[in-house]
């Protein structure tokens, strides 16, 4: 019998679920996963009623999920990756406006030619620009009051700098950020720029987040170097 039309099946549904739950996509990809237990919570969520479909569906995603180890990968990475922390950092948001960008060009040459941060990057509602407080006036004063919308200073930039594989290895955004994130670290901007990804936080959670980092980074070296 078919399917009545738009209706997703019950391997839809579970693997949209799944999909949707890195945490438990991350475990059934270990096999760390008790199914039963995940198609009754599954079951539970989405309303769907046939616990043994659902459990034929995990399973079989997870055989899936067992071929692919984004993680490893990952970590791998991270071998010969560093970090790197700079504090007095600044961000002006303002109107996406052609003028902006054209009253910032002189300043970013400047910044640039000095070897100082800057950043500018465009959105369909605003210009957001990163920098160091020290520049945070000539910036100001480039962008001009009216088009300003916001600013913070006093802020601190953590960088991982990666090898350029980086590309090449799916996952690795998404993985700093929801480690960041499930520690509680609010991401005032987050930049992936060729083998830099950047993250700017406050004050009060830089140190929190380059421990969280530097922890990861330094723990595989060090399993690495024990091998």
């Amino acid at each position: 019998m078919d399917k009545p039309k738009g209706k997703p099946t019950v391997a839809e549904v579970t693997r949209k679920y799944i999909d949707r739950h890195p945490s438990i996509r991350d475990c059934i990809s270990k096999d760390l996963i008790n199914y039963s237990s995940l198609a009754r919570l599954i079951m539970s969520e989405t309303g769907v009623k046939h616990e043994e479909a659902v459990l034929a569906a995990s399973r079989r995603y997870a055989a899936k999920l067992s071929k692919t180890d984004f993680e490893g990968a990952i970590m791998d990475l991270f071998e010969q990756s560093r970090l790197e922390l700079k504090t007095r950092i600044c961000i002006v948001v303002a109107k996406n406006d052609w003028i902006v960008l054209k009253n910032l060009e002189a300043v970013v040459k400047r910044i640039l030619s000095e070897k100082h941060i800057m950043q500018v990057m465009q959105s369909a509602n605003a210009i957001t620009v990163v920098s160091e407080d020290k520049h945070l006036p000539s910036i100001m004063k480039a962008i001009g009051q009216d088009y300003i919308i916001s600013i913070k200073q006093n802020l601190a930039e953590i960088t991982v700098k990666s090898p350029a594989r980086i590309e090449e290895t799916p996952g690795v955004f998404a993985y700093i950020m929801s480690m960041l994130s499930e520690q509680g670290i609010n991401l005032l901007e987050a930049i992936s720029c060729y083998t830099d990804t950047i993250f700017i936080v406050t004050r009060d959670d830089m140190m929190r987040a380059f421990d969280i980092l530097s922890n990861c980074i330094e723990d595989r070296i060090i399993e690495s170097n024990n091998e």
